[in-house]
């Protein structure tokens, strides 16, 4: 993907990081403060923070052997065919796009609606601008259009279309750049009653040698949920018709959908897609009964769907990076587009103390999948470099100064044989396991020293965020977005979490503002002006 909303906000007060105005999202969101300040327990602080929780996004308990981390690219493309050739009822799969090429995946579809039987129903939801961006030639859409033509009373295709792109300025903005404006970014695979929640697109480099992250989550309640999310977007989409023209295919508006075309009246159909998804996403007001059966973990679904003001991963991370942590707590944030928005960047640096340590995790230059692109696009690793060294002046900044560090992820260099790109999004929160636990016991804490005396290693973090967000202005303003904050006091999927960090931070290395600053990182003033650019004209290359 082309566009990146790159503006360079971390202008922080020396007074003070914490925010210093009321957080925006108040219908969804309580600021109050969580119950218990100095929770006693880990136990106390978790609960304080579900009870915030609570008050922001549904929640659905289940047990812990129902999440499971998947660690490569292989594993996920692996997985997700095995539960397509095994799926008997629903597949429904959410994302950016599928690649054009991507013909053995289409024929894993096909095999299973041949010999699965007629009551399999299969639902794909893409990209409007990005799936039809290559036509006359092949495209995302002309690669799905014969599996529509081939079963059409079994497969339907939708596809989102921002209303923010409409009129003269769709009429004349050029392909790739007009993705700037706004685009279909969950990724939900669901078969039957499993769901598998990424930030990874469907195509060749995801499924190879892009790393990101893939939660399978095997729970009926879960994967009803998520596929209420999916069918809800479809039914504000465009519909895939296949015809012998060009490209092969049509899109159209049903009749039926819930909104009037985004394209023929964007203000009428914001008002109705915000009348209809806010019943979604908000938390029920009654509670739901116990279960027979001890559940140790709780399961938050968190989305963003602009341009209406339908946000909850915004508030949640806010509640929880404002809390008041236990000490010694550590947390690990990641994304490979690191540029997050003004009030997450607030609240990580607030929340990294002398007694609480903070990781960011983002893409070298040579792991972003921008590397030596040609033309605009090309500039933006640098563009990120900027910001990673905005960022650390910012911690240094503070006062106190932040208890913070960054990380730049390396794998090979991008375009070369054996070079990867870097793609992960998410967040970790590591608790004590003692009132003398030091870190989270992965290898960043080997680099900080050994823990204090009487230290107990912890079993691995206790909370988690996953999804397609890059948790930066454009997630929160433009994107569709969807994920999860994921909540466990079970020390076996703690433990799958810690294994999961770690395999991140492998390939990893720390950088600091020296590095930044040398000859060889030194971003050049035709970057800064471009990026300066960006900002006037709406933020987004």
């Amino acid at each position: 993907m082309l566009v990146r909303r790159i503006t360079a906000s971390l202008r922080l007060p020396a007074q003070s990081r914490k925010l210093s105005r009321p957080f925006q999202f108040r219908r969804l969101y309580s600021s109050a403060p969580i119950s218990a300040p100095h929770p006693t327990s880990n136990a106390a602080f978790l609960a304080g923070i579900t009870t915030e929780l609570d008050r922001i996004a549904p929640r659905i308990d289940i047990r812990a052997d129902q999440v499971d981390v998947l660690e490569s690219p292989q594993d996920f493309y692996e997985t997700l065919k095995k539960k397509i050739r095994r799926a008997r009822k629903r597949i429904y799969l959410s994302t950016l796009y599928i690649g054009k090429s991507e013909h053995e995946l289409i024929s894993t579809i096909r095999e299973a609606l041949l010999h699965n039987g007629p009551d399999l129903r299969v639902s794909i939801l893409t990209d409007a601008l990005r799936g039809t961006r290559e036509t006359p030639d092949p495209s995302c859409a002309s690669l799905l259009a014969p599996l529509v033509a081939e079963f059409p009373d079994q497969v339907e295709v939708r596809m989102y279309h921002t209303p923010n792109l409409t009129g003269l300025r769709k009429k004349y903005i050029p392909k790739r750049i007009n993705e700037g404006w706004g685009l279909q970014h969950m990724k939900l695979y669901g078969t039957d009653d499993e769901v598998i929640l990424s930030g990874a697109n469907l195509s060749n480099d995801y499924f190879t040698n892009r790393q990101d992250r893939y939660h399978v989550f095997s729970s009926k309640r879960v994967t009803d949920y998520f596929a209420r999310i999916h069918h809800a977007v479809c039914s504000l989409s465009f519909l895939l018709c296949p015809n012998d023209g060009l490209g092969g295919y049509d899109l159209t508006w049903p009749a039926g959908n819930v909104a009037p075309s985004p394209l023929n009246d964007p203000h009428a159909y914001i008002t109705a897609t915000q009348t209809f998804l806010a019943p979604l996403i908000r938390p029920p007001s009654t509670s739901s009964p116990m279960p027979s059966a001890p559940l140790t973990t709780s399961i938050y679904p968190l989305l963003s769907l602009p341009p209406s003001t339908l946000n909850t991963e915004l508030p949640a991370l806010h509640a929880l990076l404002n809390s008041s942590l236990p000490q010694q707590s550590s947390y690990l944030f990641t994304a490979g587009y690191f540029n997050p928005h003004p009030q997450i960047t607030t609240s990580l640096l607030s929340s990294s103390t002398s007694t609480i340590t903070g990781t960011i995790l983002t893409a070298s230059p040579y792991a972003n999948g921008f590397y030596n692109s040609a033309g605009v696009s090309g500039m933006l690793p640098a563009a990120y470099t900027h910001l990673s060294l905005r960022f650390l002046s910012a911690a240094r900044k503070s006062r106190p100064p932040a208890n913070v560090s960054l990380r730049e992820w390396q794998r090979g260099i991008v375009g070369q044989p054996g070079g990867w790109t870097y793609h992960a999004k998410g967040f970790w929160l590591t608790l004590p396991s003692s009132p003398f636990s030091s870190s989270n016991g992965s290898s960043i804490a080997a680099e900080s020293g050994p823990a204090p005396s009487g230290s107990i290693p912890v079993a691995g973090p206790s909370v988690t965020v996953i999804g397609s967000s890059n948790y930066t202005k454009r997630s929160y303003s433009l994107d569709l977005e969807v994920g999860a904050m994921v909540v466990t006091q079970d020390k076996g999927l703690m433990g799958r979490w810690k294994a999961e960090e770690e395999n991140l931070l492998r390939e990893s290395r720390v950088v600091n503002e020296e590095e930044l600053r040398s000859e060889e990182r030194k971003v050049k003033w035709r970057i800064r002006i471009a990026m300066w650019i960006v900002g006037i004209v709406g933020g987004a290359l």
